[in-house]
């Protein structure tokens, strides 16, 4: 099975094979300022299991815990495609928004839920990180 993530006006886009290695929710205020919204939800794969085409403009952030995250995004319409942690190198996640696919699969983790807004409920079996 493959998949496509892009963004809204479609110059950059990463095809990924399989299923994601995880799908996950973050509420830390970093994820919160990316998104715009309450939490971030994405998806990770083996970076080998992904095409990448399309220029992006890389933007890197340091964590709290000193990791560093490199954000690809179009330089033409703006939107988040892919990023990669330090921690993990040989992977490469997508934000679940940039593959406008209201049946992917649904987040199995949440992180940093002590930043969670407390209007913000999620279903289903998704455990606590931090």
């Amino acid at each position: 099975m493959s998949r496509l993530a892009s963004c809204s006006c479609g110059q950059l886009s990463v095809e990924v094979e399989g299923d994601p290695i995880r799908v996950s929710v973050c509420h830390c205020l970093a994820c919160q300022r990316r998104t715009g919204s309450a939490f971030g939800a994405q998806a990770r794969w083996p970076a080998a299991n992904a095409t990448i085409r399309g220029t992006s403009t890389r933007w890197v952030r340091t964590t709290d815990a000193g990791n560093q995250i490199a954000f690809h995004f179009c330089p033409t319409c703006g939107a988040t495609v892919h990023y990669t942690v330090t921690t993990a190198p040989d992977v490469i996640a997508m934000p679940v928004g940039a593959f406008a696919d209201p049946s992917f699969p649904a987040p199995t983790s949440s992180h940093f839920d002590q930043r969670k807004h407390p209007w913000v409920r999620l279903e289903g079996d998704i455990k606590p990180v931090s």
